[in-house]
C-alpha cells in the first residue's frame, strides 16, 4: 500500500512539473562597450622576483603551537 501511494505521488508531481507553461521567450539587451588603447611610448618598470610566489608561500606556510607534536 505503501508503495502505491508513493508511486501515485511521483507520478502527480511530475505531471504538474511537466504541465507548467514555461515562456521560452527571453529576450537579452546586448550592450556594446569600447576597448581603449593607448598608442604613447610609456617607459614602465617590471620588477622581476628571484622566486616566484614568494609572499603567496610564505603565508601559507605558517605554524601555530597546535601543530607540533607532542610526545605521549
Amino acid at each position: 500500500m505503501k508503495t502505491i501511494l508513493t508511486l501515485i505521488f511521483v507520478l502527480t508531481i511530475g505531471i504538474t512539473a511537466q504541465a507548467q507553461d514555461v515562456k521560452a521567450d527571453v529576450k537579452v539587451e546586448t550592450v556594446e562597450k569600447t576597448i581603449m588603447t593607448s598608442a604613447s611610448n610609456e617607459n614602465t618598470v617590471a620588477r622581476l622576483y628571484k622566486f616566484k610566489n614568494s609572499r603567496v608561500k610564505k603565508a601559507l606556510s605558517f605554524t601555530t603551537k597546535r601543530n607540533k607534536a607532542k610526545m605521549a
